[in-house]
């Protein structure tokens, strides 16, 4: 179940599911939708916005965002990086001008199609479950 932190609290009516994010947010929305529809049956699923996107978070790690900068960020086993670089269309993250080794990204036009982006999301979820739950 999905559960999106920046939600009003307990005890406060939720908005309708449709406006819940704000249209004018930098991310692609339908982006978003696209690999909400994805982890639909992912446990313990978070949603937040993070880095001028929209993160969506497995035990408290992000493992794959709608970016702010457009396109998908993902999360990948950093010993992976450099081999994903070389036979994808993806880059390094680059944050402060420093490339985040186990951060990629990856272009709106190489995630267009469901099976594109099933396997960025994928290699995502696999490395995120792979780490232990963070503290709450």
């Amino acid at each position: 179940m999905i559960s999106n932190e920046s939600s009003p609290k307990s005890g406060a009516s939720s908005p309708p599911r449709s406006r819940l994010y704000n249209r004018a947010m930098a991310y692609d929305e339908d982006l978003a939708y696209r690999i909400r529809e994805l982890l639909v049956d992912e446990s313990d699923l978070t949603e937040k916005k993070m880095f001028g996107g929209l993160a969506f978070l497995i035990r408290g790690h992000m493992a794959v965002a709608a970016s702010g900068q457009g396109g998908l960020l993902v999360r990948v086993d950093p010993t992976n990086s450099d081999k994903l670089v070389a036979k994808t269309d993806a880059r390094p993250m680059e944050m402060r001008g420093r490339e985040m080794q186990g951060w990629l990204r990856v272009d709106a036009d190489s995630v267009r199609t469901k099976r594109q982006l099933a396997k960025w999301v994928g290699l995502g979820t696999a490395y995120t479950r792979s780490l232990p739950a963070k503290r709450r």
